[in-house]
């Protein structure tokens, strides 16, 4: 998929899916873009590396018999790490912790070249992938607001209707605590984190725009676009590779105790 195909499916609300990285592992990268998915995000909040490991995984995206575009969750909603993921050749960014219309402005600007926005021109990377072209980069670059928090919830319908906004994504752990979880999968909450998306749905599909969440596995990703989420995100090669790890030696474990 070609950053001009994935973004012209975002924009349509056409299903889409992902798959989220926290590792600084190119190599593994490069095999998970060959398996799939849509996009692969790259977790430059929480995850476990720098610059210079972005750049690496971005590249390694990028390889032969590639399926996904390469994604950035930037570590903040600021013109710097978001101009960086972009230069780096990100088709797209998720900004965190977007409470307002006015925040999901000043990721939008942050992400457009004049005079659409205030995007600093240095396309290192990404002028090879997507174009240097400021016309061009606009019809290939996404732009998506977190609604993770109560501020965002709250206002999510002036959030969605913000100029230039392609989409907006549920981070489930931080919007489940913060409409009252005593922690990030509190089944006490459970109702009113489900009335909480349907909202978060419902203010997307209204303003015409893309809705996605995280999902800690493929059957809930399923469960979320069949109920009208347009796009989904499985998580996470350093849960996967644990799950995966335990599981083997289960049942090697299993297999020398039957002798």
């Amino acid at each position: 998929m070609t950053p001009a195909q994935f973004t012209a499916a975002l924009r349509a609300r056409r299903q889409l899916i992902g798959y989220w990285s926290l590792l600084d592992a190119p190599v593994a990268v490069e095999r998970l873009a060959r398996v799939g998915y849509d996009y692969i995000a790259l977790d430059a909040q929480h995850g476990l590396f720098g610059y210079q490991g972005m750049l690496n995984n971005l590249m390694a995206i990028d390889t032969k018999g590639s399926t996904a575009v390469g994604v950035v969750r930037v570590e903040a909603n600021d013109p710097a790490p978001i101009g960086r993921a972009l230069d780096a050749g990100a088709t797209g960014v998720i900004v965190p912790l977007v409470d307002s219309g006015q925040d999901a402005a000043d990721a939008v600007a942050a992400v457009r070249y004049p005079p659409l926005g205030n995007r600093s021109y240095g396309p290192m990377r990404s002028g090879l992938r997507i174009g240097p072209d400021p016309a061009q980069t606009q019809e290939q670059t996404v732009v998506l607001a977190m609604i993770e928090t109560a501020s965002g919830l709250a206002e999510v319908e002036e959030i969605c209707a913000t100029e230039g906004l392609d989409g907006i994504y549920v981070g489930p752990s931080d919007l489940r605590l913060a409409i009252g979880g005593a922690t990030s999968t509190d089944p006490a909450v459970a109702d009113e984190f489900e009335t909480a998306l349907v909202r978060v749905r419902e203010a997307a599909q209204a303003a015409g725009i893309a809705a996605g969440i995280h999902n800690p596995d493929g059957a809930s990703a399923a469960k979320r676009l069949a109920e009208g989420f347009t796009f989904a995100t499985v998580a996470s090669d350093v849960v996967h590779l644990e799950q995966s790890a335990r599981h083997h030696l289960s049942a090697a474990r299993d297999t020398e105790g039957s002798r």
